[in-house]
């Protein structure tokens, strides 16, 4: 069973790697590895702590697009993105994401779960 906030977050890391250089995939690895432990970096400007915010941005959008998906069948990428950016904004910890690091991993999260052909994914 596919995890999509796994493969939205390694297919995120490939379309970032360009800006972000070549060690961005083990650190989403990293961050991956350690999802859930109450680890909160302080910053994003590191490659450790943008590995990590990738993951976040990751959760949340699965979050998001599982809840959203109970009121509309396919919701637009665009509102899941809205709704994501509004709860980062919220979040001290992740306030520097850019919007464009958003709108990939939102992208990549959704098409992941798309492709699990509606079964039930744990995450």
């Amino acid at each position: 069973m596919t995890d999509p906030i796994s493969a939205g977050a390694r297919a995120a890391v490939k379309r970032l790697t360009s800006d972000y250089g070549s060690g961005l995939a083990a650190d989403v690895e990293a961050a991956l590895h350690t999802r859930g432990l109450e680890q909160r970096p302080e910053r994003y400007i590191d490659p450790v702590s943008l590995g990590s915010l990738i993951v976040s941005i990751a959760t949340l959008a699965w979050t998001v697009y599982a809840d959203l998906k109970k009121k509309a069948a396919n919701p637009a990428p665009d509102v899941v993105a809205r709704a994501v950016r509004v709860e980062l904004r919220n979040r001290d910890d992740a306030s520097s994401a850019s919007s464009e690091i958003t709108d990939v991993v939102v992208t990549e999260v959704i098409k992941a779960a798309e492709d699990t052909n509606g079964t039930e994914v744990a995450h």
